[in-house]
């Protein structure tokens, strides 16, 4: 027994001082998180932060994937803006044969309007007094026949329009000429009418695929040197917000020192204290 003692005995002082030295440990971290926690509590985060972030290998990995998605994505949008660059030069050639088109369609139906006018005129005096004979009806019909063939054939009726008065219907071949080819002007003038309005809504309707063929190119455009030339975003560091909690604060009561205190009841003294 005396042998264990003289063992055990020496030790038992080192020990001791170790615990203590733990203990003066532990007590001086517990003081200073009460005293100062947001010291240690932003140093916890940024180690914390630090362990989160990529290494410096993993963001440079990422990064080539990054440029090499970039510029494939590029490369795609410049193709994508190419044929959408044509196809609005397409539309834009479109347009101009559309508007060359209106504008020859309008001098048609200026012309057309002229000769109405000129005949018009021609029609108010008085018409040249003619033998009413089978042979000259014959005559005014070849000559009406002849000259809505001529307007046919310049494209100024159209096929149907030609078949009624080679027919009649709707149409006397016995008016005078003058009269006759009146009525032939009138005609092609609105068929100029008709064709222009027309050409116009064909006009607008190219210009309109125009413009969004050119608006969608220039979107392409904007796009493809948006995917080679990107903006750097600054880059966010990782924040734990909240990670110990709110700091939390404790507020005295307040009040007068009458509601805080409590009064002694009064000691009795003497005798009277004996005997009670």
């Amino acid at each position: 027994m005396q042998t264990v003692f003289s063992t055990v005995l020496p030790d038992m002082p080192a020990a001791a001082v170790i615990w203590l030295v733990l203990l003066a440990v532990a007590a001086t971290v517990v003081a200073a998180l009460i005293v100062r926690p947001s010291r240690f509590r932003s140093e916890l985060v940024d180690r914390i932060s630090d362990a989160a972030r990529p290494s410096s290998i993993e963001r440079a990995e990422r990064a080539r994937v990054r440029d090499r998605e970039q510029f494939r994505y590029a490369d795609e949008v410049a193709v994508a803006a190419s044929r959408a660059t044509a196809t609005a030069e397409r539309s834009r050639a479109e347009w101009l044969t559309a508007q060359e088109a209106a504008e020859a369609a309008w001098q048609a139906y200026q012309a057309a309007e002229e000769d109405v006018r000129r005949l018009t005129a021609a029609a108010a005096l008085p018409l040249p007094r003619t033998a009413k004979t089978p042979a000259e009806y014959a005559d005014r019909e070849r000559w009406l026949h002849r000259a809505a063939m001529d307007a046919q054939w310049r494209d100024e009726i159209t096929v149907r329009q030609l078949s009624d008065i080679l027919g009649g219907n709707g149409w006397d071949p016995s008016r005078h000429p003058v009269e006759q080819e009146l009525l032939l002007r009138r005609l092609v003038r609105d068929n100029m009418a008709a064709r222009h309005r027309a050409a116009t809504q064909r006009e607008q309707a190219a210009w309109q695929t125009a413009e969004r063929a050119a608006a969608a190119a220039q979107s392409l455009r904007d796009e493809a040197f948006a995917a080679l030339h990107p903006v750097a975003e600054p880059p966010t560091a990782l924040s734990i917000v909240g990670f110990a909690g709110p700091e939390t604060t404790r507020e005295l009561p307040v009040g007068t020192v009458a509601d805080v205190t409590r009064e002694l009841p009064p000691v009795a003294r003497g005798r009277a204290a004996v005997a009670t």
